[in-house]
């Protein structure tokens, strides 16, 4: 395996330019786009796929993941975003039973989108959550990712079972009322998720960074996943989920991320500045 000390320690004109031009091949050739993601954490995850591919740099991987479409699938996993887990942030859960369940009640039929939804925890605690408030009969959860591998994972609807007393601990802080264990069993060292839970779900294949909108939303949950986009990606994810939103639609973003400083910030009223909960202006 390649030292992790061949790594350069910063970016240099050259390696800047090897990363340029590893990008625009790999949207030349397989349409993912990852040139506006933030340089800093991409050239880490990048340079993980380097020493995981048994090469010695960018150039290197680029030849491989060119040439094996297995290897472009790694990359792919490597750079979607999967750091995750059930009732991330209780307080925000909180605040969604609290703020937006009434609001999204108004509707006869209700869609969300939860883009960039990795291996599925947030889907799965959002469908809990839309089931123990009444609402799940009528509402369509789209659940999407850029990943076709991470969204296997999801439709599995399987989580590590030593991950599942933290989640517990997060569901109570965030209002749940039940016990989470009332929706999954135990399969060895896995909890299996009730398989009913996703049955107002669909998963499927999109890109943030490339793909348009696709259907009207009542609300939109987009969280933790901007963090690893630069500006200008942020802002053209930001028109897309404000052309994807009805009028008075809900937009959830992460702890560490927000509308300031967004060309759309006008477009969007504060709800809950701490949860990061917005909505659209009418009009």
């Amino acid at each position: 395996m390649p030292d992790p000390a061949t790594e350069p320690n910063a970016s240099t004109d050259v390696e800047s330019v090897e990363l340029d031009v590893f990008l625009e091949a790999i949207q030349r050739v397989y349409g993912y786009d990852f040139r506006n993601y933030a340089r800093a954490s991409l050239r880490r995850r990048l340079w993980r796929r380097v020493h995981g591919e048994g090469r010695h740099s960018l150039t290197g991987l680029l030849e491989a993941v060119l040439h094996d479409p297995q290897a472009m699938e790694r990359l792919r996993v490597d750079l979607s975003v999967t750091v995750t887990s059930m009732f991330r942030d209780p307080q925000f859960f909180r605040a969604l039973r609290e703020l937006v369940v009434p609001h999204l009640a108004t509707y006869p039929f209700v869609r969300i989108w939860v883009a960039g939804c990795a291996s599925g925890e947030e889907v799965y605690s959002l469908a809990i959550l839309l089931r123990e408030e009444g609402l799940a009969d009528r509402v369509r959860i789209y659940a999407t990712d850029v990943s076709e591998q991470v969204l296997e994972q999801a439709r599995e609807g399987r989580m590590p079972l030593d991950k599942m007393k933290a989640y517990s601990s997060n569901y109570l802080e965030g209002g749940g009322r039940e016990g989470l264990s009332r929706y999954y069993t135990v399969d060895g060292r896995w909890a299996r998720m009730d398989p009913t839970l996703r049955d107002g779900v669909m998963f499927a294949r999109h890109n943030l960074a490339t793909d348009g909108t696709f259907n009207e939303f009542h609300l939109v949950l987009c969280r933790n996943v901007m963090i690893y986009f630069d500006r200008t990606l942020q802002h053209r994810v930001h028109e897309l989920f404000d052309v994807s939103l009805v009028d008075l639609g809900i937009l959830a973003l992460g702890a560490r991320e927000s509308l300031v400083g967004s060309p759309l910030e006008s477009h969007f009223d504060v709800i809950d500045a701490e949860s990061r909960l917005y909505r659209k202006v009418a009009g």
